[in-house]
């Protein structure tokens, strides 16, 4: 279960540089809040496919699932509810604001994922 595969963590290092770099430089309506939470998406299963041997659509699902349930937290403003709305770190990693295009964005990151392993011919 546990592995190593340097091409998915090279993906996941390439994609994190990529989701620095809009964090720091991007201030736009499109590529920051859509399409950097498209890329959290893939970078996360990337990150995990480097060092988890699961089968490709347990591990996208999982990585779904767990974006969602981050979101879903949002709106029940879980960083103030657990005392963390002063912790910068934990406001950035959990974030504090519920959007339903968030959602939209990490489905279109699994269907990324799908696509891709599905042209890598794996058993998705």
């Amino acid at each position: 279960m546990i592995t190593f595969n340097g091409k998915y963590f090279l993906a996941s290092m390439v994609l994190l540089a990529v989701l620095i770099g809009i964090a720091l430089f991007v201030k736009d309506s499109f590529v920051r809040p859509f399409l950097g939470d498209v890329l959290v998406v893939v970078w996360m299963y990337a990150f995990l496919a480097a060092f988890l041997l699961v089968r490709p659509l347990v591990l996208s699902l999982f990585v779904l699932v767990f974006a969602y349930c981050v979101e879903i937290g949002q709106y029940f403003r879980l960083v103030e509810v657990v005392g963390l709305q002063s912790n910068k770190l934990a406001s950035i990693v959990i974030g504090s604001t519920f959007d339903w295009l968030d959602l939209l964005a990490y489905t279109l990151g699994w269907g990324v994922i799908w696509v891709f392993q599905k042209q890598q011919g794996k058993e998705v």
